[in-house]
Formats: structure tokens, C-alpha cells, sequence
């Protein structure tokens, strides 16, 4: 099985089932990829098992369709059942090393980090990428604690070789600095799932990150 490649994680979608202008989670992933994304996590924290996986088992054609990745929070049953492309953990799941003994080597296992530590340990036991978890205040996380916020991103950045998104209050107007201080990508929620236009906003999302790139460009040059 392939695994995404840098690019692929410039914007990873994550869908919201309760956050949304009346899209279902389906809706979300197909507009999603309209709008060119190619990494999408479906996360249903109440959703039942079998309930779940006929979600995930759709949402697979969909993102196969587009030659996407499809990845599902926390439910290593449903990665399973579906030969889905990866599992995201966070720091109070399954572990990662127990995670992968289950699924094999060819499944994409992402883990939420705060810290050097968390990253360095993850890295150790066989994680793909690291999503930074609290980069801005959110909405969608009420119990998050401790930010690493972006001098967290940039110390993580210097300290691990893995392929690294920021996640948490990430719009717009605040994506660019995030990728500044040494992500790879950033990992969005309300801000597409509350779009009206969700192709457009992402559309939006990769024309900003590409003058962040020509800009580096620019320097590397100088």
C-alpha cells in the first residue's frame, strides 16, 4: 500500500458531524476532495461500530475515486473492516506499537502530539506522521490542556524526521504561519466544515500555502 507523500499533507481534512452549514459527513469528504484534498479522517467519536464502518466503507469509494487517503480516529475495528488506509491516535488510545501488531506495517498510523517527547517517543514506535495538536484555541477540542501553540510546532519540527501537521483553530488567516514554523501541513476542521462553498475554501487553503512556498523558494535563493 502507498503511503501520502509530503505534499499530500498540506491540507488534511478532518470531517465534523455536528459542526457543519447542513452537509452531511459524506457530503464533507466528497466536496473535500472536489477541492483537491488528499487526506481525510472521518471522526465519529459516538458513532456504533457497525454504523461507523458502513460510514468509513463509503467514504472510501469516494476518496479512492479521487486517489485519496482515508483515515479513521481512534477505531482500529473499523480500519480493519474497511482495509481503510490509516488509524490517527491520540496520546490516550491504543498504542501505537499494539496499533500496528493489529493492522501490519502497510497501514498509515498517525498520532496527536504536544511535545518533544510525545514526538520523539511516537517516532520510535513506528508512527507515519505527528499531528501537533493545539497550534490555535478550538472549538471543536474543549479538554485540550496544555498548547504547544507554534513554538511547539517548530521545536517538534527540529526534533523528529516525520512528517508533521498542526491541528487546532487553524482558518485562514492564521494557516501561513503555521507552516512558517515547520509544518508540513495543516489539518483543518470548522473551517471547511462550516464553509458554505467547502471546494472553494479549500481551493483557498492551497493558493495560500503556495505563496508560502514561492516565498521559501525566494530565500533558499538568496
Amino acid at each position: 500500500m502507498r503511503k501520502p507523500s509530503l505534499q499530500d499533507y498540506r491540507l488534511y481534512f478532518v470531517t465534523d458531524p455536528i459542526l457543519h452549514k447542513g452537509y452531511s459527513v459524506l457530503e464533507q469528504v466528497e466536496l473535500a476532495l472536489r477541492g483537491g484534498v488528499k487526506i481525510i479522517q472521518i471522526r465519529e467519536k459516538n458513532l456504533p461500530l457497525p454504523e461507523y464502518s458502513k460510514l468509513a466503507s463509503e467514504a472510501m469509494k469516494l476518496t479512492r475515486t479521487h486517489n485519496a487517503f482515508l483515515i479513521i480516529n481512534d477505531a482500529v475495528d473499523v480500519v480493519k473492516e474497511v482495509a481503510a488506509d490509516g488509524l490517527h491516535l491520540g496520546q490516550e488510545d491504543m498504542p501505537i506499537t499494539k496499533a500496528r501488531a493489529i493492522l501490519g506495517n502497510d497501514v498509515i498510523i498517525g498520532i496527536s502530539v504536544k511535545t518533544v517527547g510525545e514526538a520523539q517517543q511516537a517516532e520510535r514506535d513506528g508512527a507515519d506522521y505527528l499531528a501537533v495538536n493545539g497550534v490555535f484555541p478550538t472549538q471543536t477540542k474543549e479538554d485540550l490542556g496544555y498548547c504547544p501553540g507554534l513554538e511547539g510546532v517548530g521545536m517538534i519540527r527540529n526534533n523528529t524526521v516525520l512528517p508533521i501537521v498542526g491541528i487546532g483553530g487553524i482558518n485562514l488567516n492564521n494557516c501561513r504561519s503555521v507552516l512558517q514554523a515547520g509544518a508540513n501541513g495543516i489539518a483543518v476542521v470548522t473551517s471547511i466544515t462550516m464553509s458554505e462553498d467547502i471546494p472553494g475554501t479549500c481551493r483557498s487553503f492551497f493558493k495560500l500555502m503556495s505563496t508560502v512556498d514561492s516565498e521559501k523558494m525566494e530565500r533558499d535563493r538568496d
